[in-house]
């Protein structure tokens, strides 16, 4: 994903309870969800014992919109009363960006 900086990125970090039923099928909802809307750029994922998820937005209005979505105020309710034990978000300006790719 090569994005025209500025852009933005939303960085959620998160340990997860040991009830995550239903987890996985809500994180797809929301990745399929987030990709319709307007301003969304791209999302990476890893989950190990910390998941990293990072969010890419053409700018802070798109986020807050996201943020306020009515699915998504769902799935954060639904985060905060089962399946996460903590988390923590960074919204961060992407001024600049460059990558190595061996193939």
């Amino acid at each position: 994903m090569t994005k025209t900086t500025p852009y933005y990125a939303v960085i959620f970090t998160s340990t997860q309870n040991e009830d995550i039923t239903g987890y996985q099928d809500m994180a797809e909802k929301m990745e399929t969800l987030a990709k319709q809307q307007k301003g969304f750029i791209g999302i990476e994922s890893a989950r190990n014992q910390v998941g990293i998820t990072v969010s890419y937005w053409e700018s802070l209005e798109a986020i807050k919109n996201w943020k306020q979505n009515s699915e998504h105020l769902l799935a954060q309710q639904k985060g905060r009363s089962q399946w996460y034990n903590w988390y923590h978000v960074r919204i961060c300006k992407v001024e600049r960006e460059y990558d190595f790719d061996l193939s």
